[in-house]
């Protein structure tokens, strides 16, 4: 990987973590706003359903504003919205004001660190070899936030109150502003590739975009119920609230993992095989946290799998999406294949409160998550030949249009 190469993708790495960490690790302020605003977590978890697919529906926009123009405006806007509404709740506790600031923080961190803004200016500064590998310091990115944010969030709520560690995450947000100048190294798309007018059209009319697509969203309903709804899920196993942040933080360390080895073993893998074994695990991981009985043992080795295989979905999914179309309007079909994600993040973080208000626990989503995750598998699995085959170059794409 050349110069240019690292810095971008350990940049884009930085962004991930500014943006996603905090999201990752907003579970631990549910409870604390529930019980400051007496709203019910059925109605925030609407709230933070409604962030989920706020950010589905930026991320095509951010995607393309970015493949035009670049992603260093498009950050450094996203930026002062984040930190505005991030700590907005702590000048208002007024549901209209709550119900936006988590909407408005969501989808503003869109525009700051998600794949859809990212993954077109990483992929062409790398070479298709080791595209994976760049991808997954994206993915692990996520991780380093969440190791971080995850035990220092709760500490702070400990030692001070929610509104200090709220303005403090909201403080953290601003160091995306340097970070956004060294994106400008970033290669624009080649001249002539007409990304600013490119259809999308005959992607989203081929089934090779939409089995990963698809299989994406059922990513995103599993790691969005994760990151809301698991603090709460903890408590109910009878553990103390201090456990959850133990748990978020080492689900974080092996995301680092994860996501590295995802990256570097796709040189050697298929990638629509390698996708669908990551989705069999979490699918064997859960089924193995449902039978047996919760401890904390077990609690901390569901970390390491779940966390392991969070976003380690990341890289072979984008380069199944990058084979296929090339990487010249990649930032455009993958904010695509975002939207069908966050509209899988909705159903998990809104699903998983209901039922947990409804039922008292947690055990009818996880068997639901499993069944899903099997179905991911087999959305990819037999397509290895045809999300192989014939994918077009960015030069092809360009001649085309």
């Amino acid at each position: 990987m050349t110069r240019t190469g690292w810095r971008v993708a350990l940049t884009a790495g930085a962004l991930t973590a500014i943006a996603m960490g905090g999201r990752q690790a907003f579970g631990v302020f549910v409870s604390p706003l529930n019980t400051a605003t007496g709203l019910g977590l059925a109605a925030i978890s609407l709230a933070l359903a409604l962030g989920q697919l706020g950010i589905g529906l930026a991320q095509p926009l951010v995607g393309r504003w970015a493949d035009r123009a670049g992603p260093t405006r498009v950050i450094m806007l996203g930026t002062g919205v984040l930190a505005f509404s991030t700590m907005a709740p702590v000048l208002s506790l007024a549901a209209p004001v709550l119900f936006a600031s988590l909407v408005l923080s969501a989808m503003a961190g869109s525009a700051v660190g998600s794949n859809g803004l990212l993954m077109g200016s990483v992929s062409r500064s790398v070479s298709p070899g080791d595209a994976g590998l760049a991808v997954g310091i994206v993915g692990a990115g996520a991780s380093v936030g969440q190791l971080v944010l995850g035990p220092l969030l709760p500490w702070l709520i400990v030692a001070f109150d929610w509104r200090a560690a709220l303005l403090a995450l909201a403080a953290l947000s601003l160091l995306a502003f340097p970070l956004a100048r060294v994106l400008r190294e970033a290669p624009r798309p080649p001249e002539g590739a007409g990304t600013a007018a490119a259809p999308v059209a005959d992607a989203l009319r081929d089934a090779a975009f939409w089995r990963p697509a698809l299989s994406f969203a059922i990513c995103g309903l599993h790691v969005a119920f994760l990151a809301a709804h698991m603090p709460g899920a903890i408590e109910r196993c009878g553990f103390p609230s201090g456990v959850a942040g133990a748990w978020i933080a080492l689900a974080g360390a092996a995301n680092i993992v994860g996501s590295l080895g995802s990256g570097m073993l796709m040189k050697r893998l298929d990638h629509a095989r390698w996708l669908a074994s990551i989705y069999v695990v979490r699918a064997l991981g859960i089924l193995a946290f449902l039978l047996v009985p919760p401890t904390l043992a077990s609690l901390l080795v569901f970390a390491v799998v779940m966390g392991a295989s969070h976003m380690a979905t990341l890289p072979p999914t984008s380069s199944l999406i990058a084979q296929r179309f090339g990487t010249a309007r990649l930032g455009t079909l993958f904010g695509m294949v975002m939207l069908v994600h966050q509209g899988g993040s909705f159903l998990g973080v809104w699903l998983g409160g209901w039922l947990a208000d409804h039922t008292g626990g947690d055990s009818a989503f996880w068997a639901i998550d499993v069944l899903l995750a099997l179905a991911a598998a087999a959305l990819v699995w037999p397509w290895r030949g045809r999300l192989h085959a014939a994918a077009p170059t960015a030069t092809a794409l360009a001649a085309k249009s």
